[in-house]
């Protein structure tokens, strides 16, 4: 899986899609917790909540992974131009997040529209992943699509954006989900509980916090594995 063929044009497509909505689930809770010493982020993109967390939290270590090279290039030129003390502070890491192991502890973890990408039994690994890196108190960001939980038209509208995203995400990212998965039960299974929520566009988009308040044994695994 790789953005490189959409990277350049990915901020246009989304704001054409969802105008700022998206931006504004990625940073909603990021000034909800405490300033975090080392952050792993996958899935960046083009680095636009790289930007916004370095700003509310300038002291903080970053891990950057993306499979995109370009998304990775454009994420750098930006902290370049409008965060450049902060370079010395961030690790870019060209890897498939699937093939590669985290070897430090995080205290803060973020994966915004990066689960969406995967089916059930990858998420329940990359989720298996970042909870071993993860420190017993850490925080977790995501933001995401999701289903409506009620109402049939907002429901249907979901479903049909979902699809249509699903196939031109197929084609032309090669992302291998066929459907929405809600990565939930896995974070709860590894430890975390969700602290705050927050929807937008009829509940097509959401926003979460989770905190780790609890330590998962390795005899204990997450549903479905």
């Amino acid at each position: 899986m790789s953005f490189d063929r959409v990277a350049r044009s990915y901020r246009l497509l989304e704001t054409i899609a969802f105008g700022q909505s998206l931006q504004r689930a990625r940073i909603h809770y990021f000034d909800q917790i405490p300033p975090p010493k080392r952050a792993l982020i996958v899935g960046e993109g083009n680095g636009r909540f790289l930007c916004e967390l370095l700003q509310t939290h300038p002291k903080i270590d970053i891990d950057c992974v993306d499979s995109s090279a370009r998304m990775l290039e454009l994420a750098r030129a930006r902290i370049y131009r409008d965060h450049f003390e902060s370079l010395s502070q961030l690790r870019f890491i060209h890897a498939d997040f699937l093939k590669w192991s985290p070897s430090d502890s995080y205290d803060l973890v973020v994966t915004h529209f990066f689960l969406d990408c995967f089916q059930r039994d990858v998420i329940s690994a990359i989720v298996d992943k970042l909870s071993r890196a993860a420190t017993f108190d850490a925080n977790w960001l995501l933001a995401d699509f999701a289903i409506p939980p009620s109402g049939t038209l907002s429901r249907l509208q979901a479903k049909f954006w979902l699809r249509a995203m699903y196939l031109f995400f197929r084609g032309v990212a090669g992302i291998t989900a066929l459907e929405l998965v809600d990565p939930s039960p896995f974070l709860k299974a590894h430890g975390f509980a969700p602290v705050l929520q927050h929807s937008w566009r009829a509940g097509m988009l959401k926003s979460e916090l989770w905190r780790r308040t609890e330590q998962i044994t390795d005899r204990e695994t997450a549903p479905g594995s």
